[in-house]
């Protein structure tokens, strides 16, 4: 998305502005062969930054395959989004965090990034299989649905959030 200078902002991992984000999507088809033979994962992330330097945009995706190919999970991330009546790309207010869920043999781990965000600036609602986060830290806002594997109960629902990272542990 251009700025207000009329140039893209140089974001992380070599991309250039929502140009760079569309270039980043052909690379991922070139890698989903790759991913598909060695069961890994792929994250592209970016920036776009307004003629002062300032941070406009966060836009990224992650993609994790299983072996063999199977399970191919893309989960996009970021507050950048499409203006629903234009089609316009458009900087939302509110970020959608980067999370992973895990599913482990007595509990389910949910990690979400929330740079900037304290414990304290977290609300975390649980509605059967659920899971919603949100957190305001000044100017930052995060907000995220995530679908469990299954329904819980809220009574066996804890998290902690140190240096940016939501860990929510959820006993079976």
């Amino acid at each position: 998305m251009p700025s207000s200078n009329g140039k893209h902002g140089t974001g992380r991992n070599g991309f250039e502005g929502l140009g760079g984000f569309l270039g980043g999507l052909a690379d991922l088809v070139q890698n989903l062969g790759h991913l598909a033979e060695t069961g890994r994962k792929l994250r592209k992330e970016g920036e776009i930054r307004d003629s002062q330097g300032n941070v406009r945009g966060i836009f990224g995706y992650n993609v994790r395959v299983g072996i063999g190919g199977e399970d191919v999970q893309v989960e996009p991330f970021g507050n950048v989004g499409k203006d629903e009546e234009t089609g316009e790309a458009v900087v939302h207010e509110v970020r959608e965090p980067m999370v992973d869920v895990f599913e482990e043999e007595d509990h389910v781990l949910v990690v979400a990034e929330v740079p900037g965000v304290s414990e304290d600036d977290l609300h975390v609602d649980l509605a059967d299989d659920i899971l919603t986060l949100t957190a305001e830290a000044g100017e930052t806002k995060y907000r995220k649905e995530v679908l469990l594997p299954q329904a819980f109960e809220p009574a066996n629902l804890s998290y902690t959030c140190r240096n940016g990272v939501l860990k929510i542990t959820l006993l079976k």
